[in-house]
């Protein structure tokens, strides 16, 4: 998330009363998760088995919980909880905003767009032309939407990243800023779940297809012309490239790569990235043929075991 306007260090500073290192004018212009930082950014590190990664990221402004050497051209931000002060800054930059009217004010909706009863469009949405939004979609605020998109009922576009850290007390949550984008021509099933990103966005590309009840989380790229089929859940950070096919029940981990051109048969758990161009099964995943070969196989373990006896 880019703010609005380029604060200095010490304007942030004050705002989550922390103590930093580096010049009081040093220029902030947003905050982002690790794997979206960009010059000028904010991140945030609260473990030193992630000191190195956050210090040597593009983000040029570090909020860390231990003071320690700060790498030429950055700047520190010394908090003894940055996670909460990651939230301070959320809710700062980005409050959550109650709406009273089922189509926000803020809201740009292109030519011919139909918006059937029941809809809820929230603050600073853009929907562009020709699109079929049908009865009870709900898109929270922020939330980009293309030319020529359908989405049918029960969809909710923007929900929170399922993101927590643990404290004695339980579980609390990171809070999220980011948004959710559906580029020109996607069709989204009924009852889909498409989570906005934590501080940027969650994507979905052109012409891509998804079937009922499949989830999105936080933050994940899914490229042009895919195939989604019913009850497929993608975990965060996960990039899909272009083409790919996933068949139903398919699990995802976070953080991992489909390359381009992959298909993922039905009920597989994809636990690691795989390349582009080839059919993949079963949990743990593996190529199609070696996995069917092996189930059959396993098949023959009765006969191999009379023939030892």
């Amino acid at each position: 998330m880019k703010f609005p306007k380029i604060h200095s260090l010490k304007e942030i500073a004050a705002i989550i009363n922390t103590t930093y290192v580096g010049a009081d004018d040093f220029p902030v212009h947003g905050m982002n998760e690790i794997h979206v930082v960009t010059s000028g950014d904010i991140v945030f590190v609260d473990h030193p088995k992630y000191y190195d990664k956050a210090l040597q990221s593009a983000a040029t402004i570090v909020l860390i919980n231990k003071e320690v050497e700060c790498p030429e051209g950055k700047a520190l931000l010394i908090s003894d909880d940055p996670f909460r002060d990651f939230n301070i800054l959320t809710k700062y930059f980005r409050p959550f905003v109650a709406a009273n009217v089922s189509i926000a004010p803020s809201a740009t909706i292109g030519e011919n767009t139909v918006i059937q009863p029941n809809c809820f469009i929230g603050n600073n949405v853009t929907i562009g032309k020709n699109c079929l939004l049908h009865a009870n979609v709900i898109a929270y605020d922020n939330t980009v939407i293309g030319d020529n998109v359908i989405i049918h009922s029960g969809t909710v576009l923007g929900g929170d990243a399922f993101y927590y850290k643990k404290r004695p007390e339980g579980f609390d949550q990171l809070l999220s800023c980011g948004r959710v984008v559906i580029e020109d021509n996607v069709g989204i099933g009924a009852l889909c779940t498409i989570d906005k990103g934590v501080t940027g966005d969650t994507t979905i590309g052109a012409g891509t297809k998804l079937d009922n009840q499949v989830h999105v989380g936080h933050d994940t790229y899914i490229g042009k012309k895919c195939l989604i089929a019913s009850q497929t859940g993608i975990a965060g950070c996960v990039i899909i490239e272009d083409e790919v096919t996933l068949w139903g029940q398919v699990g995802t981990t976070s953080g991992i790569t489909i390359g381009t051109k992959a298909v993922i048969m039905g009920q597989t758990g994809v636990t690691k990235s795989v390349e582009g161009g080839k059919s993949y099964f079963g949990s743990p995943i593996e190529e199609s043929r070696e996995k069917l070969k092996q189930l059959a196989n396993v098949k023959r373990i009765p006969e191999i075991l009379e023939k030892l006896k």
